[in-house]
């Protein structure tokens, strides 16, 4: 009952107000447990992080410190590091066939990478802000901070579909790390421990995981450690991992439901 509380009072924030219909949230809600924790840079500004073919990729923010990395998860240790511009804060990060593209926060630009060589091949312009990219394995989905997603076509790089996310008629703002994770595409919501599972056909909420508590006590003492950020999906091996901006550990995690109650 807490647990739902808490979820209502932070969406009721985000909303600012917007509400259709519903008086309270709907959607299940999950909690979760470790399975492993992996040494992570604290000075990586985490903004996006993807798995892909037993390597992971991460984008990191910050104006002068942004980049495109490949990570090596059991050390920690970048493999191989591309820095962008100190005019560009780096945002989200996603694979589709052999290109890795990167967003940036208020640029408006996106870069497009060779998956192999991470040599810069192209670029592209969007209307929005750039907060979140991932990709369903046909299109490339994107968020901007507001409870709109974006569908683009991988070739033209143009918005195709526009997605209204909400929970129980409320609209659910501050979407911005995105995965897509069996059929459903979790969304983290700014400023908060909680990751949305999101219908990609309605923009309903199906699930809320509360990630309360992930990063150990003792570190986030240690450490200057911002928000949660950055989510990826082993498909493969059924793996999660989470982590944060500056924080000095990633998580592979599980899911556990709370309550499915949905009245």
């Amino acid at each position: 009952m807490r647990k739902r509380l808490v979820l209502w009072l932070i969406l009721s924030a985000l909303t600012m107000g917007c509400q259709v219909g519903a008086s309270q949230p709907r959607a299940a809600l999950y909690s979760y447990e470790v399975v492993e924790a992996y040494p992570h840079d604290p000075e990586a500004f985490t903004q996006g992080l993807v798995w892909h073919d037993g390597r992971l990729y991460e984008s990191t923010g910050l104006y002068g410190r942004s980049s495109l990395r490949e990570v090596d998860l059991e050390k920690g240790e970048i493999l191989r590091m591309v820095e962008l511009d100190a005019d560009f804060f780096g945002e989200g990060l996603a694979i589709l066939g052999d290109k890795i593209y990167q967003l940036t926060w208020r640029e408006k630009k996106g870069f497009i990478y060779h998956l192999d060589s991470l040599e810069l091949i192209g670029e592209f312009t969007y209307d929005t802000e750039g907060w979140g990219i991932t990709t369903d394995g046909r299109q490339l989905i994107m968020s901007d901070g507001s409870h709109i997603l974006y569908f683009l076509d991988p070739d033209t790089l143009q918005v195709v579909r526009k997605l209204e996310v909400r929970d129980g008629g409320v609209r659910v703002s501050r979407l911005n790390e995105l995965e897509y994770v069996n059929g459903e595409i979790y969304a983290n919501v700014w400023l908060s421990d909680y990751v949305a599972a999101i219908d990609p056909d309605t923009g309903r909420v199906k699930g809320w995981v509360d990630f309360s508590g992930l990063l150990d006590g003792e570190l986030a003492e240690e450490y200057q450690v911002d928000v949660l950020n950055g989510i990826a999906y082993d498909a493969e091996n059924e793996r999660l991992f989470v982590t944060g901006k500056l924080w000095p550990a990633l998580y592979e995690v599980r899911v556990k439901t709370v309550s499915t109650d949905r009245n």
